[in-house]
């Protein structure tokens, strides 16, 4: 079996990664501006929980009349190019480590932001290959079967001799369900509780990955 894996929240917690960019947004802005950098960062995650991701860096600067596009420009470079603190749980290094070898990666997302996360975990290493697919064009993001296909051609297997482990039943399994690949869903992060539309949800669903060690495919 190769087991593949997707990295935000299956393999670590990607608020993690949300809380260091602001960090690394509000030092800059308290560089730039002056504001308080600890104000700055407890605003912008007061106005993420309420409110979500959309907008948050121009609901923080707008009271300071600093919500033009290119101070926004400003936030999102700092915070897409920040070298994030990021932390793994033991039980998924052990996870990793114990897992018969080959191993992939395949995560959507900024190709510099992904790679950052990468570094950050320090878990290139265990990896075969880790494909960012935003390098292969927007076009081959998930729920697009392209890296797959990649890993497939590079292993010489057929897809049932593959698992996709993941955690968006928006994109993660649709497609790879269909070509017969084995395909499981970690009840954590953002998308815990999205029930999944017909033809979406993976094979198996577990609560969280440490359940993965009891899985026999």
């Amino acid at each position: 079996m190769i087991y593949i894996f997707d990295l935000d929240d299956t393999l670590y917690d990607e608020r993690q990664y949300v809380e260091s960019g602001f960090r690394a947004v509000a030092r800059f802005a308290e560089q730039k501006w002056g504001l308080n950098q600890d104000e700055s960062w407890q605003s912008m995650l007061a106005i993420l929980d309420k409110e979500g991701r959309g907008a948050v860096f121009n609901r923080w600067l707008a009271p300071f009349a600093l919500d033009t596009k290119t101070n926004i420009k400003r936030c999102l470079s700092a915070y897409r190019t920040h070298q994030p603190d990021l932390s793994m749980p033991a039980a998924h290094l052990e996870l990793l480590h114990r897992l018969p070898k080959p191993l992939y990666l395949v995560t959507d997302g900024n190709k510099v932001v992904q790679h950052n996360k990468v570094k950050a975990l320090g878990i290139e290493a265990l990896f075969k290959r880790v494909f960012i697919t935003h390098r292969f064009g927007v076009q081959h993001a998930k729920p697009s079967t392209h890296c797959f296909e990649l890993i497939k051609q590079a292993e010489g297997c057929e897809w049932q001799d593959m698992v996709y482990i993941g955690d968006n039943p928006a994109k993660d399994f649709v497609n790879l369900n269909k070509l017969g690949m084995q395909t499981v869903r970690v009840l954590t992060g953002v998308h815990r509780k999205v029930d999944a539309a017909p033809g979406y949800e993976a094979h198996y669903r577990i609560s969280c990955l440490d359940a993965f060690s009891d899985f026999r495919f």
